[in-house]
């Protein structure tokens, strides 16, 4: 970085900075180059390399950037490098925010950094990581919430870019496994600009007016991180999530993941991978039906012997039931003509156990009687004698009666001065005046 541009501004007024009749001091020239470059440089974005990287306790970085042609102190304090997402190393090539900044004191300038990021692969790196975390978060990689992929699907969507080697592949792969298969295939740019908005909105597609498709692919071949970066957007990843349609990622090599492929129902390592998970391989879907047809006939024919046996079983059974229920019936008939004979003498026996039952029961139940009654005056009796005055003048009470009107004294105001009265006790009484 070179500065000397700036510079030239500032030599054509010298008489205005100083003069042999008038040289400036030291602290002037200093204030007047800070004022200069701070002003000038107040937003700057600069790309370096990482030298001389120092973490001081503070928590401030210091470091300085540098090209092959020049160098730059820098220092990010710890407000700002607090927010960085990846460990700063010797050696990074990072892309900084930030502003000229001049120290008097030794005359130096350095450059304070804002914010920073990696540059080229590693910004891109980042911003995957950052976004891989976020949709991590909020459950879109759950496996609880991914679809299960049809056994034998006879619709599959295809979503990538019709001139491309992988939708050449995908279909090889389909005719050869399995013939006969209805296939539709959504042109998309799989990279660069737009191309995310295209892979989204195929998907919203297919979902709203092709709805009855039971499974979709959607992915292209390798590339760098950048050619892949379609798959990596977020609108694509919430496009898949929101999909009904079970959806297959297949995007770049077997070494490549997109957090499409975290988002997605299944990940397929490339796209010829995907045609071969989506579909049964024909000869081996047939080897299968001839061995389900194979054990199907064996346990036909143990069926066959298990019916003979049973209609066998069934016939001795029936011959059996046949003898019993010859031999009962004949041990009933011969039961049946004793017990005429015995009827009148049975009845007898019948009539003396209930006459028995019936004497036991009124017996006990005029037992139950008389000993209801007998409790019954018992409680009666309580009773009286704990409302019988006398037995509560047993306990030191007595009547107070008017002893010309006999009236009981309930209370003061019911005699007057003179008045005579009786005082009965439980045992005597006496006269009293008031």
């Amino acid at each position: 970085m070179s500065f000397e541009p700036e510079f030239e501004d500032l030599r054509a007024p010298t008489q205005n900075l100083g003069s042999r009749e008038r040289p400036l001091e030291i602290h002037e020239i200093t204030h007047a180059i800070k004022s200069e470059l701070e002003a000038r440089f107040s937003d700057l974005v600069i790309v370096g390399e990482v030298s001389n990287f120092k973490a001081h306790p503070s928590g401030h970085h210091y470091f300085v950037l540098k090209d092959d042609k020049a160098t730059i102190s820098a220092v990010m304090f710890k407000a700002a490098n607090s927010q960085l997402r990846f460990q700063l190393q010797n050696g990074q090539r990072v892309l900084c925010f930030g502003r000229i900044s001049v120290y008097p004191p030794r005359g130096s300038y350095q450059i304070v950094i804002s914010r920073m990021e990696p540059d080229g692969l590693g910004s891109l790196q980042l911003a995957f990581e950052q976004l891989k975390e976020k949709l991590k978060a909020e459950g879109l990689f759950d496996a609880d919430r991914k679809k299960a992929l049809p056994r034998f699907p006879k619709k599959i969507g295809i979503i990538t870019s019709s001139s491309g080697a992988a939708v050449q592949d995908v279909l090889n792969v389909l005719s050869r496994r399995f013939s006969g298969l209805e296939i539709l295939i959504y042109n998309v740019k799989v990279q660069g600009d737009g191309a995310a908005e295209e892979i989204s909105k195929a998907i919203s597609d297919f979902n709203e007016f092709f709805s009855e498709t039971e499974v979709l692919i959607v992915g292209r071949g390798g590339g760098s991180l950048e050619d892949l970066w379609a798959f990596n957007e977020e609108q694509v990843a919430r496009a898949i999530f929101a999909s009904e349609i079970p959806v297959i990622s297949a995007v770049g090599h077997e070494v490549d993941f997109s957090i499409a492929d975290f988002v997605a129902d299944l990940r397929a390592p490339t796209p010829s991978a995907a045609a071969e998970l989506v579909v049964a391989d024909r000869i081996e879907t047939l080897r299968h039906l001839e061995n389900l047809q194979s054990r199907l006939m064996h346990f036909l024919r143990r069926l066959e012997l298990l019916e003979m046996r049973v209609d066998d079983l069934r016939q001795s059974l029936e011959a059996a039931l046949k003898n019993s229920i010859l031999h009962y019936r004949n041990r009933f008939q011969s039961l049946e003509k004793k017990i005429f004979q015995l009827q009148p003498q049975l009845r007898l026996q019948r009539y003396e156990q209930k006459w028995e039952r019936l004497r036991e029961a009124l017996f006990r139940v005029g037992k139950e009687q008389i000993r209801s009654r007998l409790e019954r005056a018992k409680s009666l009796q309580t009773q009286l004698l704990l409302l019988n005055p006398r037995a509560i003048m047993e306990r030191g009470y007595s009547l107070v009666r008017l002893e010309k009107s006999k009236k009981l004294v309930r209370k003061a105001s019911d005699v007057s001065m003179g008045d005579r009265l009786i005082i009965e006790f439980s045992k005597g009484s006496i006269r009293a005046k008031v």
